[in-house]
């Protein structure tokens, strides 16, 4: 099973074409399972926006997009707020993320 960690993950910068549209600030998972829901992107304009977890391409620098329009406008992001649960709040210490969105805590080499 691959996957990166999540801490990783929210220092790439989300790109369109090359194109910088912003930065991952937050993960927001499901509310009831440890799945990841998508990102909250901080973007060039200021403004906050939803990311599904279902559209982004990780790449090795950079999460990667089709459209800008997957990215979901900040009138419509509270919606993901009162219906997730924020990674941080998920009581991880070293979380990863495999391909489909799954949470896991990072395995000692031990």
């Amino acid at each position: 099973m691959r996957g990166r960690a999540a801490s990783e993950l929210l220092s790439l910068p989300v790109r369109m074409h090359g194109i910088q549209l912003g930065t991952p600030v937050d993960a927001l998972l499901d509310a009831n399972v440890d799945r990841l829901l998508g990102f909250e992107v901080l973007c060039g304009d200021g403004a906050r926006r939803f990311m599904p977890f279902s559209v982004a391409r990780f790449q090795a620098n950079e999460i990667a997009i089709e459209s800008a329009l997957t990215l979901i406008d900040e009138r419509d992001i509270g919606y993901y707020r009162r219906n997730s649960r924020r990674l941080a709040e998920a009581g991880y210490d070293d979380p990863w993320i495999d391909e489909f969105g799954g949470i896991h805590e990072t395995l000692s080499a031990a």
